[in-house]
């Protein structure tokens, strides 16, 4: 005869209830824990999956996901020249925010090396890559958009024709991919008074310069557009995207390009941690330290609760050393019942957390050896909440069961 087992039978409905709480305050620790993991993987998801050997970026600046990082597009045909570089690309990405469809839509663009790369490496659930230079998106599922949609971004209208799934910034919006010219359109984009006031001051300071004296025909150079005018520069990029040869050591060729004075050359793996330790590092600490606090309150809670559950059975644990019950017989009553109520929350907590984590905001990664790490703590949890149920079951003289 199991007197846990035929305890937990006499107090079904109060035992059951009570596992359900703990559940869940469980599944809010596996969630954080998933939260905190999720954070991580969206931070550096990009970054691996453009899977880069070297990153090209504006002089002094630690890259675009850290900060700003502007540079001339014409780096990428200076790395190409480099001894053992394989292939060069230009990288472009900022956000936006716009309405669509009576909604707010935050929308992360990253620009893609048209027509090197179509964005062929992206995990397409729906529809297919961009497969013309202009107008055309692949967005995250999370953006909320369908293939076919249309979305206005700047004076031009986008048509997505594909759907990625898990494509999240490290702020945690949505993805969308186009080429490196309409993600620029869309970046530099100004409201027209806006465009005719810049190109009066830009004819106004040209109209007092000593060449456009001498030489009129220079000053309708003022009113061309930017992008027409050969006294500017190209739109500028984000970073230059490095892959090398087989076999090349990474460090001879960043020693070389690190000789450039205007850039800033980092290897894949040191974007990846500037990232970790820069923008995201506040809020993974924050969590980090939320899912400790969440622990020891679940440690807490379970010590009260089998305390309680072993005041309870006061009279009958002195009935039973009456009886001349040994002491592991009493230990083994509140150890069985603890261990028993962590499973059943534990289990309940991987279930409903199964169920509820794909509706949270930010994406929950919870991975096997967080279960683990978890079933781990609870165990702990089990054998620490219990000392106190323990000690006071212990202390019960055979003669209390006559008080």
């Amino acid at each position: 005869m199991n007197l846990a087992i035929r305890d937990v039978r006499f107090n079904l409905g109060r035992f059951l209830l009570t596992a359900v709480g703990l559940g869940l305050l469980l599944m809010i620790v596996m969630g954080t824990g998933g939260i905190y993991k999720g954070i991580e993987e969206d931070a550096v998801l990009l970054i691996d999956e453009l899977d880069a050997d070297l990153w090209i970026v504006q002089g002094d600046t630690r890259g675009p996901f850290a900060e700003l990082s502007r540079l001339p597009a014409n780096v990428e045909d200076r790395a190409r020249t480099v001894p053992g570089v394989a292939d060069a690309r230009r990288f472009v990405t900022h956000t936006v925010q716009r309405e669509h469809q009576g909604r707010s839509v935050r929308i992360s663009i990253v620009g893609l090396s048209w027509p090197d790369d179509r964005g062929e490496w992206l995990p397409i659930v729906s529809g297919r890559t961009i497969a013309q230079g202009h107008y055309e998106m692949v967005a995250d599922i999370t953006l909320g958009l369908g293939v076919g949609e249309d979305v206005t971004l700047g004076k031009d209208t986008y048509r997505v024709v594909g759907i990625t799934k898990n494509m999240i910034s490290s702020g945690g919006d949505g993805l969308a991919f186009m080429s490196i010219a309409d993600s620029q359109a869309i970046q530099f984009d100004a409201a027209g008074e806006a465009t005719r006031l810049e190109r009066a001051a830009r004819r106004g300071r040209a109209e007092n310069d000593e060449i456009t004296r001498s030489q009129p025909g220079m000053l309708e150079r003022a009113n061309m557009p930017a992008n027409k005018n050969p006294a500017f520069g190209s739109p500028m990029v984000s970073a230059i995207l490095v892959n090398l040869k087989s076999g090349v050591d990474i460090e001879i060729v960043r020693s070389v390009m690190s000789g450039w004075a205007d850039v800033t050359v980092y290897s894949g793996e040191q974007q990846r941690q500037l990232l970790l330790q820069g923008p995201v590092d506040r809020a993974r600490r924050q969590i980090g330290l939320f899912r400790v606090l969440l622990v020891a309150i679940s440690a807490i809670i379970m010590s009260l609760i089998l305390y309680t559950m072993t005041l309870d059975k006061i009279h009958d644990i002195a009935l039973l050393k009456l009886m001349g019950a040994k002491d592991r017989v009493i230990l083994g009553l509140v150890l069985q019942e603890a261990f028993l109520l962590g499973g059943i929350a534990y289990v309940l907590a991987y279930f409903i957390g199964k169920r509820l984590f794909p509706f949270f905001p930010r994406r929950v990664i919870v991975t096997p050896d967080m279960l683990v790490w978890l079933a781990f703590a609870v165990m702990v949890i089990c054998i620490v909440g219990s000392a106190l149920g323990i000690r006071k079951a212990m202390s019960v003289e055979p003669n209390e069961v006559l008080s």
